[in-house]
């Protein structure tokens, strides 16, 4: 092959390679945006009344979000993401019926590690944090024939984890994929009323693991 035909190709890979993307490099601000799915992993004490007898545990749905996170590299290898959503709304059932409607904010703080380097297109990472979860607009909406009344649920505090890949498509424009877990407990709290005319009133409180698995896909650019 003709030695100039040769060295224009070497140059041609050697200035691709110099323009190829770069991805997480110190001091890069990531902001990713895509679908988020709540998957509560719950558990709970059985629910037990006076009159209508062991009704079991509560049973707790998925709910998908818009995903929203923000990250900085530290280094080339280590960064911060703070994970948000717009709000997430769960049905909650006790014996197969829906007996109230939740809704909560879960905003996650991670440290992270990346592997690989500046250089890689592909960058898995796991990361690991804490997670505060804000109960809100909390209700029963079926009272069980005026049984039940004041539902609360207290907020919570726990570890999270996560693991996730970024595919670095440009300088600037990511995909990424993470499954995320978060220790949520809360202490769900009502009025149950019994008797002939529900004329007596029990103050009831259930702890409830939510311990929610979190998946999401997105796209991210890259500041």
């Amino acid at each position: 092959m003709d030695k100039k035909i040769i060295s224009g190709i070497i140059a041609a890979v050697l200035f691709s390679a110099a323009g190829a993307a770069t991805a997480h490099e110190a001091g890069d601000i990531i902001v990713r945006a895509g679908a988020v799915v709540v998957a509560p992993n719950e558990s709970s004490a059985n629910v037990v009344t006076p009159d209508l007898g062991d009704l079991g545990e509560f049973d707790v749905s998925n709910n998908t979000q818009l995903g929203l996170n923000f990250g900085y590299m530290l280094t080339d290898n280590i960064g911060v993401e703070l994970l948000a959503a717009t709000p997430f709304s769960h049905d909650v059932k006790l014996a197969g019926m829906k007996i109230a409607e939740t809704k909560h904010l879960p905003p996650t703080l991670v440290v992270q590690y990346y592997f690989g380097d500046a250089q890689s297109k592909v960058r898995p990472y796991i990361g690991a944090g804490i997670n505060y979860t804000n109960f809100f607009d909390t209700k029963f909406t079926n009272d069980l024939g005026g049984k039940l009344s004041n539902l609360s649920m207290e907020n919570s505090w726990g570890l999270a984890g996560q693991v996730g890949l970024d595919y670095q498509v440009t300088d600037k424009l990511l995909v990424n994929a993470s499954i995320w877990y978060a220790k949520i407990d809360s202490d769900v709290s009502f009025d149950y009323a019994y008797g002939d005319a529900n004329e007596n009133t029990a103050a009831v409180t259930i702890a409830t693991d939510i311990d929610p698995w979190v998946y999401m896909v997105s796209v991210g650019y890259v500041f």
